[in-house]
């Protein structure tokens, strides 16, 4: 029978275990207030933002920023007590095998979000204006609403121009696109680097690649600004240019939301590791981020791919 052991005895229990070879006890943390403190300040957040989008003059609308503020008050609280546990040893493997599936069904899980966009894009692309200018049954459709309407991608002149209009042009892909996926590439090279110098106890290189990594991605945010403001100033390409404006801003704007999130984790990873935190058998920390950089970088590649080129 499996021994249950809590936060305040758990190290000697974890010591024992492991001096003894016995690894059937497990860790089970005290009663922790930041669950509680976390959906708080999610509730907080998305009545607020819902009271900025319908009612901009409400006062509630400020509701979102305490919700935010909440937020991020509970996630520093909640991984400085992780941080705090596991570097005193309370953690056996049956807790790194916990770790380790709660990342893997996270990332699953933003894999199945982007996976929702790009099925967007594909019905955008594939189905729903080839209807619009006549394909296959809706020839009807097409004569008698917008007879005019020439199916084509990126979608420049919308089927109601009374509406919106289109951009009026397109981002080149081998500009600043391209120059963003060899950053980003590059950046899951470096990561690699500081992963294998992780693994071989060189700190001073694992910090090095890892400060790399860190630039090459901040370098990918600003170039993705820069390539916003000349969408918006040069190309017509906004929000309101129609659908193309609509997923091309979608897919990007949340990739680049995860890059940030991304790049937040790689820091906190290098304070981690200037602090003498991680050693080269125990470091899931650092693999977990490294796990969600890759991924990232994966899902840029399909942007590229299915957004800029094709």
């Amino acid at each position: 029978m499996a021994t249950v052991s809590h936060s305040s005895d758990a190290h000697d229990s974890h010591d024992a275990n492991h001096n003894s070879g016995d690894h059937q006890s497990y860790y089970v943390p005290h009663q922790s207030h930041w669950p509680i403190v976390a959906a708080s300040g999610l509730f907080l957040l998305m009545f607020g933002t819902g009271q900025m989008i319908n009612h901009p003059d409400s006062p509630l609308r400020w509701l979102s920023v305490v919700g935010a503020l909440i937020i991020i008050w509970m996630f520093f609280g909640w991984f400085r007590n992780v941080i705090e546990e596991s570097m005193g040893g309370l953690y056996d493997e049956q807790m790194d095998r916990s770790f380790r599936w709660g990342m893997g069904w996270f990332i699953f899980s933003e894999v199945m979000f982007f996976a929702a966009f790009f099925g967007a894009l594909f019905y955008v692309r594939q189905l729903a204006v080839p209807w619009l200018a006549g394909d296959g049954s809706n020839a009807m459709t097409h004569e008698l609403l917008w007879p005019d309407f020439v199916a084509q991608w990126p979608l420049m002149t919308p089927p109601d121009t009374s509406a919106y209009s289109g951009p009026q042009q397109i981002i080149d892909p081998w500009h600043l696109p391209l120059i963003n996926t060899v950053l980003l590439v590059t950046s899951s090279v470096t990561l690699t680097f500081a992963h294998h110098a992780l693994r071989a106890n060189k700190r001073g290189a694992l910090a090095s690649w890892l400060a790399l990594t860190l630039l090459l991605g901040a370098a990918f945010l600003v170039i993705q600004a820069e390539e916003y403001v000349e969408a918006y100033t040069k190309l017509g390409l906004t929000l309101e240019s129609g659908i193309y404006g609509g997923t091309f801003f979608i897919l990007t704007g949340f990739h680049g939301l995860h890059v940030t999130m991304g790049s937040i984790i790689l820091l906190v990873m290098l304070l981690r590791i200037l602090k003498g935190h991680f050693t080269p058998q125990q470091h899931f920390g650092f693999e977990a981020a490294a796990w969600y950089w890759h991924f990232v970088d994966v899902v840029w590649l399909g942007l590229f791919l299915f957004v800029y080129v094709f």
